[in-house]
């Protein structure tokens, strides 16, 4: 058995399945998916079903999941008066927001979609880890989408809020644990300060940065397996794909 960690996909459905073909994923391994399976890339629902159908795959939730998960409820619902008149500040809010980070592919394969398996798809991102602790030979880790936001030595992960975990990008110059490593996603490697090899995992101070900017040009989808430390990656992205 292998535990493999894979991170923002933003719907790049053909690195996502290069990368399974790669790491030659077996019934027999996990895979840990940090979030952002959502928007900017042209197939984000695809990419989601694919990971419906495989059981030993375990999602973490991400930004782009939180905003989809309210929007696509409201989308769901028929448009009269009524429900435009129930569009509060916040639902409003959400909606701009998400639209602002690229929700249209999502909204687009989503609508193409029965009713029945809408539905399923909202189900299956509400059931979403906010965060995972793994143990992977005698070495701790935890896996969460961004980072520990509001961070402070001995305080609980269950203190944390979502907003601290999905949204407050990690601080790589800090060692938040001396005995486990933070894994997340979130910050692309190549918007990370000072680092050597951006659009690569990039560690540093307890830190597994697996983000490579797959929706951005020139970036690429990154697994790991946390046995062995092996790197994985796609091809990179071509104008054609973002």
């Amino acid at each position: 058995m292998a535990t493999y960690v894979i991170s923002d996909i933003h719907g790049q459905y053909d690195m996502f399945m290069e990368i399974l073909k790669k790491i030659d994923l077996k019934d027999t391994d996990m895979l840990y998916v940090l979030g952002d399976v959502l928007d900017r890339g042209p197939h984000p629902i695809k990419v989601l079903l694919k990971l419906m159908e495989m059981p030993n795959a375990i999602c973490i939730v991400g930004n782009h999941e939180y905003m989809a998960v309210e929007c696509l409820s409201f989308l769901l619902k028929e448009v009269t008066d009524r429900s435009l008149e129930e569009l509060d500040i916040k639902t409003l809010d959400n909606l701009v927001t998400w639209q602002y980070n690229g929700a249209k592919t999502t909204i687009d394969e989503f609508r193409e979609l029965s009713a029945e398996m809408q539905e399923e798809v909202i189900e299956f991102l509400k059931d979403f880890s906010i965060y995972e602790e793994l143990r992977v030979n005698g070495k701790e880790y935890l896996l969460v989408h961004a980072g520990l936001g509001n961070f402070e030595p001995g305080k609980d992960i269950d203190d944390y809020s979502l907003y601290d975990l999905i949204w407050q990008r990690a601080d790589y110059e800090r060692t938040y644990y001396d005995n486990k490593v933070v894994v997340t996603g979130h910050t692309p490697t190549q918007m990370i300060e000072d680092n050597p090899n951006p659009g690569y995992i990039y560690k540093k101070n307890n830190h597994l940065a697996i983000d490579c900017g797959a929706y951005l040009e020139g970036g690429r989808l990154a697994a790991v397996c946390l046995e062995t430390m092996e790197e994985f990656y796609s091809s990179p992205a071509a104008e054609d794909t973002i």
